[in-house]
């Protein structure tokens, strides 16, 4: 084992001392080419040399080349822009004197990189965006003149964002260039979010940056950003010819996801997008000069041998703390499954990054079905399990005894969690900086948006459908909570979480607040509250212990809100809980009842549910049946409980310390000493 450690350590040097090299961009592998564009002598060929009266169909005489993953531009929930650097060489050659030269080429940001234009000119940009969904910014190289465009000349730089006619340009011809010489160029192009700016150099050293940019325009590109978008290249010949080629490439973000450094301190070695075609021995001897030269022979002076043994040792050690790791990340084992763990079909595959990019399209935003605090999901499609449903965990930084939604998730379901009313894990994938749990797919969605936002699907809710949902969510957490050798407090039951099958059968999902303990456990600790306003018991709020009554009350919560299709908070601050609770003292509880559902149920089982519901979300959680219980109530396999003729007063135990009775008085000099507070549940919108 110590030998172990050694080689580890050894690896870890290797790894220390390569790891601020810029890492190779290779084309074939790592860009997605369409129309035109092909890869030539690790250069990309954006068009071909075509004569002028050829025909063409939609995509000839346009090529366009995009980085294959989409980049983050746009936090949503910060609602911080990115900035961005990029710098390549591109050549603009023509080898037909008697046609016109081509159009010219544009580095494009798009947030579709299928929409070509209806034409075969205009670089491969659009004419103009009509979709709201859809938005891209380019910096145009034009060599073509169209004065209807509003160009002005065939040889200028141009910025444009979601419409062909640019809102800057610049005629480049007098600075000394010119865009159709069949010479090489470097570009550099830079925005800063901070100041609203985009600039735009040209130069013939691709070393060298010129010290005064050609171009420089004061635009908020934040209005056209989406939160992912593709980056690359796009170029066409319109009615002239001429072929078009990027040769080198670098490209890098900052400020959002992982990039968090400013523009000012971004390095030639940290980029996004890497193509060094002239990343020379030369360049690394400068970088190696940078570290010690003793480690740096010694490293070097390593055989073949010698790496091969490394390399070994190193997979061994790996699997070796991935297995403790495991072990310890993955505790619960529910009893009726054990045996589960040896039938293949059953078992969560690992899968690879690239797979899980494959299955998605690379993350593609139109395949997003649902987003939360923690995790974006995705429709997917993987070749062993068919149409899954990807969940994809955002960088989620740990507060107070929080913890990573990913772990705790994951943590809980590998642990063979199989039951019918549970969404089954079927893969998961931890690599890189991707931490992504594959889950099969439930063509209904979410019990909340079938309930709420799809009012033609309502009609899918018959009562006894309603009936059905809810007990298949007491069934999971009677499953949870009594029939697991670790006892599982979900603390997040609501109808968001409750997924409906092609049957509309519930199936309870997304365990990254859960809890498990020992069924011995008689003690627990306090943590921050968390889950959903409207769906938290008041003791839990006051707290911050999870018990299995906490759970209670919000499926109470969940079964007021089926049979009555309100939300558990609605846009005027209404409590569902305190509506029903009134209505119950009223003796006019069919006022609560569903609209959608026209009359159509059966009265005597909708009082009863009522009923069954109230007694869930009782203020006191020693008054709260089991979910068990509430099942069989439901089902009249058991008596309903008798509730007081009103809602009773919340009780919480107060915590204010001793000697704080000046803090009870409010303007006398009688002391409120009453052990309880009293909570109000009013709450606004959210």
């Amino acid at each position: 084992m110590h030998s172990c450690l050694s080689w580890v350590f050894v690896i870890f040097l290797l790894s220390f001392i390569f790891s601020s090299f810029s890492i190779p961009f290779y084309p074939t592998k790592n860009l997605t080419l369409y129309g035109d564009a092909q890869f030539t002598n690790n250069s990309i060929t954006l068009t071909q040399e075509t004569t002028c009266l050829s025909s063409s169909n939609s995509s000839n005489g346009i090529g366009r080349a995009f980085y294959v993953y989409p980049v983050k531009f746009l936090d949503v929930l910060s609602n911080v822009t990115a900035s961005f650097s990029c710098k390549f060489s591109f050549t603009i050659t023509s080898f037909s004197p008697s046609c016109p030269l081509g159009d010219g080429i544009a580095f494009l940001i798009t947030s579709n990189s299928g929409y070509f234009s209806v034409t075969n000119g205009y670089m491969g940009l659009p004419n103009e965006v009509s979709d709201p969904q859809d938005s891209y910014i380019a910096v145009e190289f034009d060599t073509s003149f169209d004065s209807s465009l509003g160009d002005i000349n065939g040889n200028h730089i141009g910025i444009d964002a979601n419409t062909i006619l640019s809102l800057d340009s610049v005629d480049v011809t007098s600075l000394g260039f010119d865009l159709k010489s069949g010479k090489k160029m470097t570009a550099w192009i830079e925005y800063r979010d901070s100041i609203k700016k985009i600039k735009v150099w040209l130069g013939d050293d691709y070393e060298v940056r010129p010290s005064s940019a050609v171009l420089e325009s004061e635009i908020d590109l934040s209005k056209h950003f989406k939160e992912f978008m593709h980056v690359g290249f796009s170029a066409s010949n319109g009615r002239g010819s001429a072929v078009h080629v990027v040769d080198q490439w670098r490209f890098k973000t900052s400020g959002v996801a992982s990039s968090t450094f400013p523009m000012e301190s971004v390095q030639e070695e940290d980029c996004l997008v890497c193509w060094p075609g002239d990343f020379s021995e030369d360049d690394q001897v400068s970088e190696f000069r940078r570290r010690d030269r003793k480690v740096l022979q010694i490293t070097l002076g390593l055989g073949g041998f010698a790496l091969f043994v490394i390399c070994v040792l190193a997979v061994l050690c790996l699997f070796y703390v991935y297995m403790v790791k495991r072990k310890r990340m993955i505790p619960i084992e529910c009893s009726e499954v054990h045996s589960s763990r040896f039938q293949g079909n059953k078992v969560p595959k690992k899968l690879s990054l690239s797979e899980i990019r494959s299955a998605t399209k690379g993350f593609n935003q139109n395949k997003i079905i649902g987003e939360g605090a923690s995790a974006v999901v995705y429709e997917g499609a993987l070749p062993s399990c068919g149409t899954v449903a990807v969940k994809r965990f955002t960088e989620v930084k740990r507060t107070g005894n929080l913890r990573n939604p990913f772990s705790n998730e994951f943590g809980t379901m590998a642990g063979c969690l199989r039951h019918k009313n549970l969404v089954q894990l079927q893969g998961w994938c931890c690599e890189k900086n991707e931490l992504v749990l594959v889950y099969e797919y439930m063509p209904n969605g979410s019990l909340d948006r079938i309930l709420h936002l799809r009012t033609h699907a309502t009609k899918l809710l018959t009562w006894e459908r309603r009936l059905n949902i809810i007990l298949g969510v007491a069934s999971a957490l009677v499953y949870l909570h009594e029939d697991c050798e670790r006892q599982i407090i979900h603390r997040d039951v609501k109808t968001c979480n409750v997924m409906l099958d092609s049957d509309l059968n519930a199936k309870l999902g997304d365990f990254g607040l859960a809890e498990v303990y020992e069924h011995s456990c008689r003690t627990r600790d306090a943590t921050l509250p968390a889950g959903t306003m409207g769906y938290l018991a008041p003791e839990y709020v006051y707290s911050g212990v999870p018990t299995v009554k906490t759970d209670v009350y919000s499926f109470g919560v969940v079964v007021l809100e089926v049979v009555s299709g309100r939300r558990p908070v609605d846009d005027n601050g209404i409590v569902l809980a305190e509506f029903v609770w009134d209505l119950w003292e009223k003796g006019t509880l069919g006022i609560a009842v569903d609209q959608k559902l026209v009359g159509r149920f059966n009265k005597v089982e909708m009082e009863r549910v009522f009923v069954v519901g109230l007694s869930c979300v009782h203020p006191n959680s020693e008054k709260r049946p089991t979910v068990k219980e509430a099942a069989r109530m439901i089902k009249g396999e058991m008596p309903l409980p008798s509730l007081p003729a009103k809602k009773p007063t919340v009780k919480i135990r107060s915590v204010l310390p001793k000697g704080t009775e000046d803090l009870l008085r409010f303007g006398d000099d009688q002391v409120n000493d009453t052990p309880w507070a009293t909570p109000k549940t009013h709450f606004s919108r959210f």
